[in-house]
């Protein structure tokens, strides 16, 4: 099934091909309020014809009315805007060993949440059976139903083929290898649902809520595995095989004797990682089994988790001052849960970045902490649903539907 519905490009400043009410909707997306006059303007377009392509929009629900203009004499002229309660999205958030469904409207709004304990490695059934279930009593909670369900985002933890929206050889994702997601969800939620991995989710739904105005910004994730969403000249990049931004197994110079999982040695997931640092923890004879322990050490204020962190944030920054020379970002966002640790991790980065990257590329380069933080991959996986059900040919299609 293809993912990605064909688009006409529409100018926001005019110009471009407007002449459908799918792109005339998509300068509405803003959400600023205007009249069918500021459209006919802006468009170009005949008033009578911005005028049939409201009604639409409105028949529609994505459209509604948003108060008077000041009149220059005569009955005031209505406003019109985006409505984004017209439809709701489930958003999707699968982790290691979590899962995270949530119920937003059409601007990313969260409207009902829930977390769940829940390991990626019980297989596909399980975790997505558990994925629908939530998902409809979200839907009931925020006094929603299945009818009004405009589409499914998911997040997954290893590489995504994100045309089909299946796993393609999951390190840590036993019996997900090729499954084929959409279908299996779409028998219960008959809508569109698109698949994707969760640092790109991730990736756009920090850039979306805080940095958009950034075109060129990468987000890293360092928690039980370390990836990064690349998003270039403001389109996310997946690479041929989806596995674009895979930086857990870049190699790290110092760590040669260092097996990881993947079977090479020296990568950076061996070293910075959450269960690394874990490791190398009860090494030094302290004991520690997971992130989540270093992180507990830290806030205690113990120094030889703090010093562990610190190198860990130094590795990832090794490995950061080459992807900076090579994308020139303006913005990169530290998250997962070591990233959101606080300033120990982001010290070692910032230390080895703006040592060793060229003078040029980080001249502007602002490294941040994320702001969205556990909120991220759900933001993400909301928009990459609204990307695709609010795109021009979609909005056409629909309409053409209910017509």
């Amino acid at each position: 099934m293809s993912l990605t519905p064909g688009t006409v490009s529409a100018n926001p400043d005019g110009g471009g091909n407007l002449a459908r009410a799918g792109d005339l909707f998509q300068l509405l997306r803003d959400g600023k309020a205007r009249t069918r006059a500021e459209l006919a303007l802006t468009t170009g377009l005949a008033r009578s014809t911005v005028a049939s392509r409201i009604d639409a929009l409105i028949a529609s629900g994505l459209v509604g009315a948003a108060g008077e203009a000041n009149s220059s004499g005569g009955r005031p002229p209505s406003r019109f805007a985006f409505n984004p309660a017209a439809r709701a999205v489930l958003a999707v958030d699968v982790g290691a060993t979590h899962v995270i469904v949530a119920v937003t409207d059409l601007g990313g709004r969260v409207l009902a949440e829930q977390r769940l304990a829940q390991d990626v490695a019980d297989g596909p059934e399980p975790v997505l059976g558990r994925v629908v279930k939530e998902g409809l009593a979200l839907l009931k909670q925020a006094g929603r139903g299945p009818l009004d369900l405009a589409g499914v985002g998911i997040g997954l933890p290893g590489p995504v083929e994100h045309a089909t929206g299946r796993p393609v050889k999951p390190p840590i994702m036993p019996g997900w290898d090729g499954f084929d997601v959409v279908t299996h969800v779409q028998r219960s939620l008959p809508v569109p649902v698109l698949v994707d991995n969760d640092v790109n989710i991730m990736a756009l739904g920090e850039r979306t809520a805080h940095w958009p105005e950034h075109e060129n910004f990468l987000f890293i994730k360092v928690a039980t595995g370390i990836g990064s969403g690349i998003i270039s000249n403001g389109e996310l990049q997946r690479g041929a095989n989806g596995t674009a931004g895979d930086l857990g197994h870049v190699r790290v110079p110092r760590g040669d004797d260092v097996l990881c999982r993947c079977g090479n040695y020296g990568c950076l997931e061996a070293l910075a990682s959450g269960p690394a640092l874990a490791a190398e923890l009860t090494r030094q004879g302290v004991p520690a089994s997971k992130g989540s322990d270093v992180l507990r050490l830290v806030a205690g204020g113990n120094l030889q988790a703090v010093q562990v962190l610190r190198q860990a944030g130094r590795d990832v920054g090794d490995v950061l001052a080459t992807v900076v020379n090579l994308l020139n970002p303006s913005v990169i966002v530290i998250g997962g849960s070591l990233g959101q640790a606080g300033e120990h991790l982001m010290a070692g980065v910032r230390e080895v970045v703006y040592r060793r990257s060229l003078p040029l590329a980080t001249s502007h380069l602002r490294i941040a902490q994320s702001t969205a933080g556990d909120q991220a991959a759900i933001l993400g996986a909301s928009h990459l649903v609204t990307q695709f059900v609010l795109s021009p040919a979609a909005i056409e299609a629909t309409l053409q539907a209910a017509g």
